[in-house]
């Protein structure tokens, strides 16, 4: 059978895993709520997975750090998600049960997103693949999910949406059990121990990145949580809301799409900075305005606030020393993109109470303070970019 690439085997697993994701993430509380949970139940089933893939991005993901343990453990964890999705229609309507059945799900859902990335920056060091490129599949996929289980769940009900990721999970099994040519080996002869997570929170350069990608990405939370509520109080209907989701993502698609010529010979400061002043800019015009074309404006702004500090935070990852690269993309996924937003989550919620479309300013002032930090370009990572522009011109 003819192995497929490593762009194949990736974006083909990606396709997989977030077509779940986008089933998962907007659809899976109104499935609580169809099983008779309660609101502030759901609340709490729904945090519960946050805190799960926060610690089992902590505490499981670090413990693969050898390039060639990467495809053994997706194989594994998306055979137990599969196994844990299925569950759920065994729980029976009980709380308990569908705790149980959030913890183990998630326990497999949070380290597939950090080896998956891990293992796209594994080729994309090597030259083998563009990362952008790569994941952007993932984000159509997410669209399809989320438009596909919406359509399914209006003609046969809640059911279809552990049904509809089902079809996911399994799509990303069927692909994780080929063999991508050629498979990912470590490369240093020597052997290097596995950092510890303690050990890297106490390097300084370490902890400023933690901090930026915090503020850049943290700064979405009260999006993610209030703008449908938001956008439906000021006379918007649940169609233009998705469509306007949508919009988001489409952007994010577009900037992952052209990443590699858009920012080649980009350093990681300039790209963060662009991030950053993305971040004031879309968060400051959502608390000023509702209308309809500011509110597309802002949705393109996603391909800035999102994608922008997404991939130059994966770029950080990618030149770090090898051995560290599991980590830190564990570190990524569990602090910035897990615990932090989140809080900031929360957060938002008391001060969406107190002072409504205000809250958004907050989530801008962040951008301010990210302009503040500098993080420090790794050896050869804005020389790596220009010797690819170089050798793309070359190639014309």
């Amino acid at each position: 059978m003819l192995k497929p690439s490593p762009y194949g085997w990736i974006s083909q697993y990606f396709i997989g895993f977030f077509f779940a994701y986008g089933v998962y993430l907007p659809f899976w509380a109104l499935w609580f709520k169809d099983q008779g949970v309660s609101a502030a139940d759901v609340g709490v089933l729904m945090g519960l997975g946050f805190a799960t893939r926060c610690v089992a991005n902590l505490v499981l993901t670090p413990r693969i750090h050898k390039a060639e343990h990467l495809i053994p453990a997706l194989r594994g964890l998306s055979v137990a998600a599969l196994a844990f999705v299925v569950f759920h229609l065994f729980t029976g309507g009980s709380f308990w049960m569908m705790a149980l059945a959030t913890v183990l799900f998630n326990l497999c859902c949070g380290p597939i997103v950090p080896l998956s990335d891990a293992m796209a920056n594994y080729y994309a060091r090597l030259k083998m693949l563009d990362y952008g490129r790569t994941r952007l599949w993932g984000s159509v996929a997410f669209i399809a999910g989320s438009l596909a289980v919406g359509y399914l769940v209006k003609l046969y009900g809640a059911n279809m949406i552990i049904y509809t990721a089902l079809v996911g999970v399994a799509f990303s099994i069927l692909v994780a059990v080929r063999h991508p040519a050629p498979m990912p080996v470590t490369q240093q002869t020597r052997h290097q121990p596995r950092p510890k997570l303690g050990q890297l929170l106490c390097e300084w350069p370490v902890v400023k990145f933690l901090l930026l990608v915090a503020l850049l990405q943290g700064s979405h939370a009260a999006y993610y949580a209030f703008s449908s509520i938001y956008w439906k109080e000021a006379g918007h209907s649940e169609a233009v809301i998705g469509y306007l989701w949508s919009l988001g993502v489409a952007a994010e698609v577009l900037l992952f799409a052209g990443s590699k010529r858009l920012f080649a010979g980009w350093s990681l400061r300039a790209m963060f900075v662009v991030a950053a002043l993305g971040v004031m800019a879309r968060w400051g015009m959502t608390a000023s305005t509702t209308a309809i074309a500011a509110l597309v404006m802002i949705q393109l702004l996603h391909g800035v606030t999102f994608a922008i500090a997404h991939i130059a935070a994966i770029q950080y990852i990618q030149h770090a020393e090898p051995h560290k690269m599991v980590a830190l993309q564990a570190l990524y996924n569990a602090i910035p993109l897990g615990a932090f937003i989140a809080l900031m989550t929360t957060l938002s919620g008391w001060g969406y109470e107190q002072w409504g479309a205000g809250v958004f300013w907050a989530m801008a002032a962040m951008g301010a303070l990210a302009l503040l930090i500098r993080v420090e370009e790794h050896p050869g990572s804005v020389h790596d970019g220009m010797a690819e522009k170089a050798e793309a011109k070359a190639q014309n």
